[in-house]
């Protein structure tokens, strides 16, 4: 009798704290100040005014190729692709309630605002970013520190620094790596093998020309291109000779004026110097100041569209999971564009290259909003309508997101910067493995990839996913659903909303309902687990849409 009511006190106690802690963490109030109902507007154009001409840029593009877009995806699953571009993770249900106690309408527009000011916003971007600057090796630990990047491009991130001013401070940065964490972006082309020879002006060439410029001018870097491409070799040569007076020092990275670059061209007997010079608008070219500052004077010209172009391109590919040309970083200097880009290219530039507005813009857009399926009834998306955008594509999730989507539905609170440190640190080492074990993308940000049996083995054995939907109160959300939900109905709604962003059908209600009942023994918080194990397995949790 003892040990039986000892058990019945010890239910009502985990019920009595799994209520207050439900009550607790999923209160809407957190949210308010930092989710208002539409942008905020600095100055010049309204957001949506830019949004809407972008838009008819692409209503014209449909008609012309006779495509038919298809319907508006709901606002959860809009909100859902808002929170994997920009934090890699999906909406917790303590957001999906800050999300839903918006005003209809306006909760897209409410929840990038937030995210905006949010650190995980600011943090993930700056990862993104790195991979494309300095990729995600290490490199040479003695002259370079990437986490160091990493942070500090968060940091430009977070207070919206005009992306140009940073770019700007990434080519020109000297100093020690440790205390100027910019000159990082230099030092990662040191060969660890042989630092003396100072930073690599080739390898810094190239990345400039990908990144800043959307353009694979290091292609030509051995030889004249065989099929006719504009490009030359000496085009790329002379670009890495602004490079040539950065070299390493007692004080770190400086320039010396003196230094020249040489190199010996295809069938050349001997190697040249090489004279610093643009391969494109050297009009732009400011005449004055060290090598490397005239270079990032030239690329973050505002006249010089192909800085401006690059930057709307990858930041589209990071809304849509893919770029807006194809490939990301071969843009054609004289067109033709996609339908848009230069309605935000002017954007960008009149507002002095804001991220955030871009983002925005971007986020406001019916093209951004549109569902990825076909109406039911209707006939599938074509190929013709993802070609043109005319349904949002889909697209496997990254090894990162598919990580903290599964650990952020293990958990009914957010994981974010106001988390608890060992709830963090938690996340962080999980995240890594987990990544370990899937497979990291490495710098190729947005080539395809399909799906490997050993990465679908991770998601249905891995050992987070056991952790993750295992029976655990303190821990895990499927156990508190399965302990505080009224009914199982209610659980499934809860579970449903937790992984996949959205609520079950009827269909779906009674098939998962009819299976919480069991055998009748009251057992439903354990049977949650295989529920939970179902729902991260599905395809639908592990793709973009």
């Amino acid at each position: 009798m003892n040990g039986r009511m000892g058990r019945v006190l010890w239910w009502l106690g985990s019920l009595a704290v799994a209520g207050w802690m439900v009550h607790t963490w999923l209160r809407p109030e957190r949210f308010e100040s930092a989710t208002p109902a539409s942008a905020v507007v600095k100055e010049g154009e309204p957001v949506g005014a830019v949004a809407a001409r972008v838009d008819g840029a692409w209503r014209s593009a449909w008609n012309e190729a006779g495509v038919e877009p298809v319907q508006l995806a709901d606002e959860l699953t809009v909100a859902r692709r808002v929170s994997l571009a920009l934090t890699g993770t999906i909406p917790s249900m303590e957001e999906i309630r800050a999300i839903e106690s918006m005003p209809a309408g306006a909760r897209v527009e409410g929840w990038v605002s937030h995210l905006l000011s949010d650190r995980r916003m600011a943090d993930y971007l700056a990862e993104r970013w790195a991979r494309v600057l300095v990729g995600v090796e290490d490199g040479p630990f003695i002259v370079y520190r990437r986490r160091r990047l990493v942070t500090w491009l968060a940091e430009m991130l977070g207070k919206n620094r005009p992306v140009d001013a940073w770019v700007r401070e990434l080519i020109t940065a000297e100093g020690i790596w440790t205390s100027r964490p910019q000159v990082n972006f230099v030092t990662a082309t040191v060969d660890q093998n042989n630092d003396a020879e100072g930073p690599d002006e080739q390898k810094l060439a190239g990345r400039v020309s990908r990144a800043f410029l959307g353009v694979r001018m290091d292609c030509v870097q051995c030889h004249d291109d065989f099929f006719g491409d504009r490009w030359k070799q000496k085009d790329f040569h002379q670009l890495a000779a602004f490079f040539a007076g950065s070299e390493m020092s007692l004080t770190g990275v400086r320039d010396r004026a003196e230094r020249e670059y040489e190199y010996r061209y295809l069938r050349r007997p001997e190697a040249e110097v090489v004279p610093p010079r643009v391969p494109f608008h050297g009009e732009l070219l400011p005449g004055e100041g060290r090598l490397r500052e005239r270079l990032a004077g030239w690329v973050t010209h505002p006249e010089n569209r192909a800085f401006a172009r690059t930057l709307v391109n990858r930041t589209w590919a990071l809304l849509f999971n893919r770029a807006l040309h194809e490939p990301i970083d071969d843009i054609p200097l004289e067109g033709p564009f996609p339908p848009g880009m230069e309605l935000l290219v002017d954007d960008l530039v009149r507002h002095g290259y804001d991220l955030h507005r871009l983002i925005r813009v971007m986020a406001s857009t019916t093209v951004f909003r549109l569902d990825s399926r076909a109406a039911a009834g209707r006939e599938p998306v074509s190929a013709e309508q993802e070609k043109w955008f005319a349904a949002f594509p889909l697209s496997r999730m990254r090894p990162e997101q598919v990580a903290g989507a599964m650990l952020q539905s293990a958990r009914l609170r957010t994981v974010d910067g106001e988390s608890p440190v060992l709830v963090r640190l938690i996340r962080f080492f999980q995240q890594q493995d987990f990544v370990k074990r899937f497979g990291d993308l490495g710098g190729d940000e947005f080539e395809g990839y399909a799906g490997t049996i050993p990465q679908r083995l991770v998601l249905m054995n891995g050992e987070l996913v056991r952790e993750r939907t295992g029976d655990n109160i303190v821990m895990n959300a499927a156990t508190r659903i399965g302990v505080v939900a009224p009914d199982d109905d209610a659980a499934v709604e809860a579970a449903f909303l937790a992984v996949l962003t959205r609520r079950p059908t009827a269909v779906e209600v009674a098939h998962f309902s009819d299976r919480l009942k069991g055998d009748g023994e009251g057992n439903r918080a354990g049977r949650m687990e295989d529920l939970y194990w179902s729902l991260l397995n599905t395809t639908e949790f592990s793709w973009n849409h």
